[in-house]
């Protein structure tokens, strides 16, 4: 089974609610074998739209990143996200 990768590209409004969903989410993403592989880490942005955070874990399948994503944890922390963060998430299999 492929392992799969969340990539994440986020632009914080409201650090302190977003430090709450990080926090939350940080737990979560563990419970479900996530690692992070990038969090935050300088970059080059080379096309479309600018988001200073950028994200990347690593998930054991595509099935455990998105049952991470559908937790009832994950969800929770997500709440703190909503209005703190324009954000877009994807959720790629590893070939």
């Amino acid at each position: 089974m492929s392992t799969a990768l969340w990539i994440a590209h986020v632009d914080v409004k409201d650090a302190e609610a977003y430090g709450r969903y990080a926090a939350l989410a940080t737990e979560a993403i563990a419970k479900h074998g996530g690692v992070f592989l990038a969090r935050a880490s300088r970059y080059i942005q080379k096309e479309g739209a600018d988001r200073p955070r950028n994200v990347v874990a690593r998930f054991p399948s595509l099935e455990a990143a998105d049952a991470c994503y559908e937790s009832a944890e994950y969800q929770e922390a997500l709440r703190h996200a909503r209005g703190a963060a324009v954000r877009e998430l994807v959720i790629v299999e590893e070939q």
